[in-house]
């Protein structure tokens, strides 16, 4: 027996370990102060109702990650895509079967849904990468100064890449990440008669949204897109702009319901990830909830609701949870029948 085999024998060198199979992982974007006992931000829920009691280091990722003892996984992306590459790349994981939940939380669009509302995305849209002129300084006939690079004018899609940087494709060019609708439609089916919360001031709130009947209903769970930008917009002309966006982009098949400033960035990552193997991008879901509106109730002016989240944030934590608790369970319990068969509806 030679040296290093007599080593291995009795255990003196480490032997080469199979990474572990993760079942599934749900996203978070922040945290208020700790990861639990505190007021939450968008992952104390998962790490307190999931029972993720378990950190788990990984290496470029330092205290954001979390497990449960059924194999559940949470990570807040504390610094943004790092955490996410660090974690994937993490050789002690296999992540060809996983499951991905995106969580976190929103601005609604009043004609869509009310604050405390949770939606699965069937595409996420990007709205960052666009031309931008001064609304007070558009053509006669533009309804704002926001429009697709190559487009000629707004609502409109690219014609030519027009030497936008290596850009040699006009399909290169599009802004809408789709999902797996088949598990999107099937999340949603699991989710839908979820018993969400609700709160008195949040409430008492929707009596202002006269002629939005949507804006006044309770809180409820729906399939409606997500679309990202980092820059943080406000008010009617941009919601607008942000429908009309979404339907250009999914050419008439989606429906503008959330708005934030991460999950264009993070689903991006998620294709790069993809591409080079390491994730299946049919497994991804993602799930916003609603903690304010994206313009102002009628009579408003657009500088007072601006950022105004108040009481629609804890209700929005606290929803986006119980919406995914029920589809985290039922991978989870059937674990068999989901590892190598992705669920549609």
């Amino acid at each position: 027996m030679s040296g290093l085999a007599c080593l291995l024998a009795i255990g003196l060198v480490p032997t080469a370990r199979a990474a572990e199979d993760v079942k599934m992982v749900v996203v978070a974007n922040w945290e208020n102060g700790a990861d639990r006992g505190d007021a939450p931000g968008e992952y104390q829920d998962w790490v307190e109702r999931e029972h993720l009691d378990q950190t788990v280091p990984v290496r470029g990722a330092p205290d954001v990650v979390r497990r449960n003892a059924d194999g559940l996984y949470g990570i807040v992306l504390r610094h943004g895509v790092t955490d996410l590459a660090a974690f994937v790349l993490d050789p002690r994981f296999d992540f060809h079967k996983t499951y991905w939940l995106f969580t976190g939380i929103s601005g609604v669009d009043p004609h869509a849904a009310p604050v405390g509302s949770v939606a699965w995305a069937r595409w996420v849209v990007d709205g960052d990468a666009l031309r931008e002129i001064d609304d007070r300084t558009v053509p006669k006939g533009w309804p704002y100064g926001l429009y697709a690079i190559g487009a000629s004018r707004p609502d409109t899609l690219p014609e030519n890449p027009n030497h936008y940087g290596s850009v040699t494709d006009v399909a290169e060019l599009s802004k809408a990440y789709p999902l797996n609708q088949g598990l999107a439609r099937w999340a949603y089916a699991l989710s839908r008669t979820a018993a969400l919360a609700d709160d008195p001031a949040v409430a008492a709130r929707r009596a202002a949204w006269t002629g939005f009947p949507q804006a006044q209903k309770a809180p409820f769970v729906l399939m409606g897109e997500t679309l990202g930008a980092e820059r943080y917009w406000h008010g009617a002309p941009r919601t607008q702009w942000a429908e009309n966006w979404v339907k250009l982009w999914t050419r008439g098949r989606g429906l503008f319901v959330m708005t934030n400033e991460e999950s264009q960035t993070y689903q991006r990552e998620m294709r790069t990830l993809a591409r080079l193997g390491f994730v299946d991008a049919n497994r991804i879901m993602v799930l916003r909830s609603a903690s304010n509106f994206s313009m102002p109730p009628p009579g408003m002016d657009v500088t007072h609701s601006m950022g105004d989240e108040g009481p629609g944030q804890a209700l929005a934590f606290d929803n986006n949870e119980r919406a995914g608790a029920p589809v985290i369970a039922e991978i989870l319990r059937h674990w068999d029948r989901y590892r190598d068969h992705v669920p549609s509806e």
